[in-house]
């Protein structure tokens, strides 16, 4: 039987796109042609290069499937403030990814009911597919956040986690190892038969970060005082203690590149190569313990981005902006048109609300909000001023009339009513500092601003905070005229399956282009389903 070959460019693209096959990029007469069979010798058809099939659910790292629990080398990485809420979480768990709550910013109250609808839905996800009481369960992970303003909020994440049986904690903006952190993490620790180094971690971390002295605090055991001290106070056995010296603190560190909200905007190409080079040279020095993964966030926004980041060594990738205007998020629908609409140039960095004073900043989008101007201009005013008191009329005038509309002492009003029911300490230090009291009022905007987007408040759209990162405008141009166009068709698992299975594609058309095989542009870029055809008209 005479091998089928295709030269017209839609056949050629159908034999790529069917990854379940063998593709063979063959030359007959002098034509450019594809077939998913081998040619039969003889028939004057010369085989050019060859691309394996490429089932999507193989991309990446099989430890992390394995360790995970989850069908796909894919994560979702956490949005705050319950933006990846309950609903996108229990939606990726479901179709076999790993997606992280957002906590961070969340009362005590929200997280405590946030965290029992996940274990009564997904169950604790265990590995093994169960919520390690023999149930079954689908994995999920919980962001912790790093606040050393404030370790006691840490301390009620940490708390709230392990009330709830939470088996994976997703670690972000640390700069050091803290006890609670630790404390999660050896509180899982236990002796297990065929495990590396006969330890069991039941407990898994998944640690973001973006500089390479914090990843070495994660690729090794947690220090011997910290351990020393948790287990004094009780906190973990001795025995967990002592296995502890043994284990890194992290299953997995995923490199943070250009991305929402916090980030150092370094660059994937440079740093992830680094960050394995720094993985295997640590390693070296714990033969018996099991290997921690690197993967990659940040500009993970197109199927060639991940790609990019799975060839640079990446074991898994993460996804964070495009799931923000999925129909799962849990932000605003107004700012979910906003962030559809978005190029990859139009985010800019502004003021961080949790770090105001030291300057820090988080990206944002800068697209049909001026909050960027706004926080902005209240930190050269922070700067340049001793306090409320002391600004000059015009800028008291601007900041009352344009970014506060209210006056100053009624934002204090609020400011303070909260500090005390939330932070009294702080509100003492307000009430004799002039300085400090601004920063506060000022902070009050920030987060308001974004619970303003979150809820889509109307009369407040320029003021929205929205964290943003360029992959979203990657994203949006990728899809355009396509099924995903639009917010309200983006399903999260959709797009987690569209930009997988687009990535397997495009790993195939790459494995010929380093063969020497240049495909025409027409049938070497992935084809997204085409926007749903509207109904009839007259129909019901």
């Amino acid at each position: 039987m005479s091998t089928v070959v295709r030269h017209d460019t839609d056949g050629v693209y159908a034999v790529l796109a069917d990854l379940e096959r063998p593709c063979y990029i063959v030359a007959d007469g002098g034509r450019l042609g594809a077939a998913s069979e081998p040619p039969a010798p003889g028939g004057g058809i010369t085989t050019l290069a060859v691309a394996a099939p490429q089932d999507p659910e193989r991309l990446g790292a099989a430890e992390f499937r394995r360790r995970h629990g989850v069908r796909h080398a894919y994560m979702a990485g956490s949005m705050a403030s319950g933006i990846s809420g309950e609903e996108l979480v229990e939606a990726l768990a479901r179709a076999g990814y790993l997606a992280s709550f957002g906590a961070a910013g969340l009362p005590e109250a929200r997280l405590d009911a946030g965290l029992g609808r996940l274990a009564r839905t997904l169950g604790a996800g265990g590995t093994d597919g169960t919520d390690g009481k023999g149930r079954t369960g689908h994995p999920y992970a919980c962001n912790l956040i790093h606040n050393p303003l404030d370790p006691a909020t840490e301390r009620m994440c940490v708390d709230a986690c392990l009330r709830h049986g939470v088996r994976c904690l997703e670690a972000s903006a640390f700069v050091q190892l803290t006890p609670d952190l630790v404390r999660y993490r050896v509180a899982g620790l236990r002796r297990a038969a065929g495990a590396p180094g006969g330890v069991r971690a039941e407990h898994r971390i998944v640690a973001k970060v973006s500089r390479p002295e914090v990843a070495e605090l994660f690729l090794r055991p947690a220090p011997a005082a910290l351990l020393a001290d948790l287990a004094a106070r009780g906190l973990v056995g001795a025995e967990q203690a002592e296995l502890a010296r043994a284990v890194p603190m992290a299953d997995d560190i995923t490199f943070e590149a250009d991305s929402g909200g916090h980030t150092d905007r370094r660059s994937l190409t440079v740093m992830l190569p680094s960050f394995v080079r720094l993985r295997d040279e640590v390693a070296r020095e714990y033969p018996g313990a099991a290997p921690v993964r690197i993967g990659a966030a940040g500009g993970i926004g197109t199927p060639e981005s991940v790609v990019a980041a799975l060839a640079l060594g990446a074991a898994y990738v993460v996804t964070g902006s495009v799931n923000q205007a999925t129909v799962e998020a849990g932000t605003a629908p107004g700012v979910k048109r906003l962030l559809a609409a978005a190029g990859p140039a139009d985010c800019t960095m502004a003021p961080a609300a949790d770090m105001f004073e030291q300057g820090v900043q988080v990206q944002v989008l800068a697209r049909g909000t001026m909050f960027h101007a706004h926080a902005a201009r209240l930190h050269r005013l922070y700067r340049d001023h001793a306090g409320l008191p002391d600004l000059p009329a015009g800028d008291l005038r601007h900041l009352e009339d344009r970014i506060l509309r209210r006056t100053v002492d009624e934002a204090w009003k609020d400011t303070a009513a909260y500090l005390a029911a939330h932070h009294p300490g702080w509100l003492r230090r307000a009430e004799s500092d002039p300085k400090y009291r601004m920063a506060m009022v000022f902070r009050w905007y920030l987060g308001m601003a974004s619970r303003w987007a979150a809820e889509g408040v109307p009369e407040r759209q320029g003021d929205w905070q929205v964290w943003c990162g360029p992959a979203m405008g990657a994203f949006n141009g990728w899809t355009a005229g396509s099924a995903l166009a639009l917010p309200e068709a983006r399903r999260v698992a959709a797009v987690a399956d569209q930009l997988l299975r687009a990535a397997a594609f495009h790993t195939r058309v790459t494995q010929l282009r380093l063969a020497g095989v240049h495909l025409p542009a027409s049938c070497a870029h992935y084809r997204l389903p085409g926007p749903a055809a509207p109904p009839p008209r007259g129909a019901a």
